[in-house]
This record gives structure tokens, sequence and C-alpha cells, in this order.
């Protein structure tokens, strides 16, 4: 997913890169998945191949953990998903508020892998008087008016926004001043925060969208190939047969058999079309929605 940060470095305390950082949950739900079956051990190649990432950006991606595995054993399951889970910092209890209950609100609200992974939704935050005390996941809505004493009183430091894209930034300014540090974003609008604030965005409109872009080009690829391989077996235009003129023949009969026209081969001409729609490299170009 696309993130927010325009803010500061991607780096951590440890010096561990962002961009590991971003692949340690997939090495955690892959190791999770392989606790459960009580799989005691894994090569690298095995844990690469189940989290979708090489073995190679696997094993220096662990290194910065100060975990290489063992020759021939491979790594050790369940201590990798304590290691993994502590850099995470899923080894503690982390609140959450979650701002704006929609539907989006209160999918997310209802959705049970927050508990299993460490975090706590604190409280239900909506702007409508209407759904204050209703129960949502068995939470009770509480009013916007009261965001910054329940940001204070359950310690909260990650916020979760899903309301509309207009109300948006108010509520993160709102949540930054309470005290909130890291915000997950599902409005669809880039929000502005201070130095020492992280952003996550998650923009579903915008995922699909780089989707349809590689479908399009897929078509686009494999209609180029259907039309070269339907100029391939395209049977050739006939060749002209050059007559030899014998002493029988006519003087006309002769002259048009040995005239200059006469045995000249047509040459296959490739299709207009998917001339003019190959790119430099024979592909059709393909177009980014807008």
């Amino acid at each position: 997913m696309a993130t927010g940060r325009t803010h500061r470095p991607a780096t951590r305390s440890r010096g561990i890169p962002e961009a590991t950082v971003a692949r340690l949950p997939l090495y955690l739900r892959a190791l999770t998945a392989l606790s459960e079956r009580s799989v005691p051990t894994v090569s690298s190649e095995e844990l690469a191949a189940a989290a979708g990432v090489n073995s190679a950006k696997l094993r220096k991606d662990f290194s910065y953990l100060g975990s290489y595995g063992t020759r021939g054993v491979g790594y050790d399951v369940e201590y990798l998903v304590y290691q993994i889970s502590r850099e995470l910092g899923l080894t503690q209890d982390w609140p959450v508020v979650i701002v704006g209950i929609g539907n989006l609100g209160a999918a997310l609200a209802n959705y049970g892998g927050f508990a299993s992974r460490g975090f706590r939704v604190a409280a239900l935050i909506d702007a409508d008087p209407a759904m204050a005390g209703k129960p949502v996941a068995g939470i009770a809505v509480q009013h916007t008016d009261e965001l910054e004493s329940i940001i204070s009183d359950n310690g909260v430091s990650i916020g979760v926004i899903a309301t509309p894209a207009g109300a948006a930034q108010q509520v993160c300014e709102r949540l930054v001043a309470a005290g909130v540090t890291s915000i997950l974003n599902f409005a669809p609008t880039v929000l502005s925060v201070p130095d020492g604030v992280d952003v996550r965005k998650v923009d579903l409109s915008i995922e699909l969208q780089i989707l349809a872009f590689h479908e399009q080009r897929k078509a686009g690829e494999e209609a180029a190939q259907d039309a070269a391989q339907a100029g391939a077996t395209a049977p050739a235009p006939a060749r002209a047969s050059r007559v030899l003129p014998d002493a029988a023949a006519s003087p006309a009969t002769a002259a048009a058999a040995t005239g200059p026209a006469a045995g000249a081969a047509t040459a296959p001409v490739a299709s207009a079309d998917v001339r003019d729609n190959q790119g430099p490299d024979g592909d059709v170009p393909a177009v980014m929605p807008a």
C-alpha cells in the first residue's frame, strides 16, 4: 500500500531500513501460519516463497535483526515469531481509536485481526450525535467532543481515520494535538502532519487503478501476440509462375512470359493496424487510466 510519510527519513532507531520494516509483517504472517501447523524450522527459501520475496532479500532483512539461521537447518520458527513481534512492538498492548464509524469504520471495528496482533480498540468515535451510545462490535460509539479525553484516559498513541475526505485533516490535527503520534488513514486524501508523526495511507481506489493498469497492459500484450501468431500462420500469397516460351508459342505469349512482370514474387505485408500500434519493443503500448 502507499504511505503518506513525507516528513522524516525512513529509518528506525536500530538502523533497520524502512523497506525491511515494511516486509517484517509479511514474514510474521508466514511464520505464524507455520507455527499454527507446529512446523519447528523453516529454510530461507521456503519462508521467502511464503512471504512473496526472494531468499537473498529475506536473509539480508533478518541480518538487521541479528538472526542468521543455522546452516542445513534453517530458522527456528517460534524464535523468529518472537523476534519479529518484539521488533514490531507487538509484545505489548496498543490501544487504538477509530474515528468515523460509517460502513468502513464499523467494518474495521469488527475486524478480529486487531486483538490477535496486539492492538486493542479502545474507543469508537463519530461526529454524528445520533451514533453516540450505539454499540458497534460490542463497543459504544462516543461523540467527537470527547476525543481528547478519550485519548488521554486510554493512553492512545495510534489513531485510525475512516472519515470522509473533507473531515480527515481536522480530525488528524485534533488527534495529533491530543498526543497521537501514529495515524492509519483510510480517508481518500493526503494528510499534513508535523515532524514526529507517522502516517500510513490506505487508498483502495489507488490500488484498484494500479491493478487496472496491469490488466490493460496484459490485454495489450496478448493482442500483440495474437496478431503476431496470426501473421505467422497466414498462407503466403501465390507466387507467379514463369512460363518459358517454346517454339510453338505465339510471339504474344512469349512476350508475356518473358516480360518484366513475369515471375515477380509478391512479398507478404504486415498488418498496418499491428504495425501502427506497436511500440519500440513490439508491444502494444498501454495507456494509464486517468
